[in-house]
């Protein structure tokens, strides 16, 4: 067994969900300690997993690239943002034709704008190309995760679900239709009832 440290699971999120998960929190007070966002549907989230259609790459640095990427799924829009630290990434964007799908694995991030709002966006660990069946796939994968975490959003004990609803209220129907809405686009055999 070696004692170095494990990777936190890539949960997998809708931009529906992802960008409403504005509150981040430790989980201790050691200064290496991971960063989660929290997911209104309940889930603690250090890396996320995301596939869509990469619709636009920008380079937005002033004294040296920092590029944005925007990932389309069919729930909303992900920020993608690299620069000198995520040297892979930022090649990625920077030579990406668009639009195209990408799997992208990587941080939340919040940043409080000057009005106060909270923007979330994603730092990429990695952005690869990938193909339509490999989009489809990842939109019911990502539909079973949410229904599961809606599914037990009101078990007793669920301590982040608790924290969800401290945080964002007790409201769940957005993500429960965004996922169906997210389905509707594939003639597929998920394992999502038709009543969900």
């Amino acid at each position: 067994m070696s004692n170095a440290p494990t990777r936190e699971v890539a949960r997998r999120a809708f931009a529906a969900e992802f960008n409403d998960a504005e509150f981040t929190f430790k989980e201790s007070d050691d200064e290496r300690a991971p960063l989660y966002a929290l997911l209104p549907t309940g889930e603690r989230a250090n890396r996320v997993f995301v596939v869509g259609t990469l619709t636009e790459t920008e380079d937005i640095g002033e004294d040296s690239e920092y590029w944005r990427g925007r990932v389309v799924d069919p729930t909303g829009t992900f920020f993608v943002y690299a620069g000198q630290y995520q040297p892979e990434a930022a090649s990625a964007l920077r030579d990406a034709d668009t639009p195209q799908y990408v799997a992208v694995v990587g941080k939340p991030r919040t940043f409080e704008t000057d009005d106060g709002s909270v923007n979330v966006s994603l730092r990429p660990e990695s952005i690869t190309p990938v193909d339509e069946a490999t989009r489809d796939r990842w939109v019911v994968e990502t539909a079973e995760r949410t229904l599961e975490r809606l599914d037990a959003f009101d078990d007793e004990g669920n301590e982040y679900a608790e924290r969800a609803r401290a945080e964002y209220g007790e409201d769940v129907s957005p993500y429960r239709r965004a996922l169906l809405e997210a389905l509707e686009d594939f003639d597929t055999e998920a394992d999502v009832p038709a009543d969900a």
